[in-house]
């Protein structure tokens, strides 16, 4: 079964500013959790590029660490781009970053959609905890970047 997570942000800055921000694979740590952990393995570049592979060590649950391989698979430069999994603990991950320019400052939408492997397991994981863990990762996003742009 495919699940959805959809969130906006009004970040309070201008365009360009908010995308190099989001495209540049530097701030995927400033913006995830401390206690998940996250290592990037591979080498940043300052920015994102269609075909990019980013390997990362991340300890989602429990403190066990995983590994993570992104591909960036679109970009279309201040409008959007999308991330998909390789390799790593969901069957399909995909996400969407969205941004829009409006009136005081940058809308940015996150549409996360995914599935979990291991059939009626996966379903009760997401029951469980998955979903709340994700939730949470976002939240703590959404603070995150009104802690940096929107003061």
């Amino acid at each position: 079964m495919m699940h959805q997570l959809k969130r906006e942000q009004l970040v309070k800055t201008d365009l360009q500013t908010c995308w190099n921000f989001f495209a540049s694979p530097k701030s995927l740590k400033l913006i995830t959790p401390e206690n998940m952990k996250i290592r990037v393995l591979t080498e940043q570049p300052d920015t994102i590029y269609e075909g990019l592979t980013i390997s990362y060590k991340i300890s989602p649950v429990l403190g066990i660490p995983l590994n993570w391989t992104t591909e960036i698979k679109t970009v279309k430069v201040n409008v959007l781009f999308v991330d998909e999994q390789l390799n790593g603990p969901y069957k399909i991950w995909r996400h969407e970053h969205h941004f829009k320019a409006v009136e005081g400052g940058v809308l940015v939408t996150d549409i996360v959609s995914y599935k979990l492997p291991l059939g009626f397991l996966g379903k009760f994981a997401h029951w469980l905890f998955v979903r709340k863990q994700l939730e949470t990762v976002f939240e703590y996003r959404f603070k995150k970047v009104e802690s940096l742009f929107n003061k």
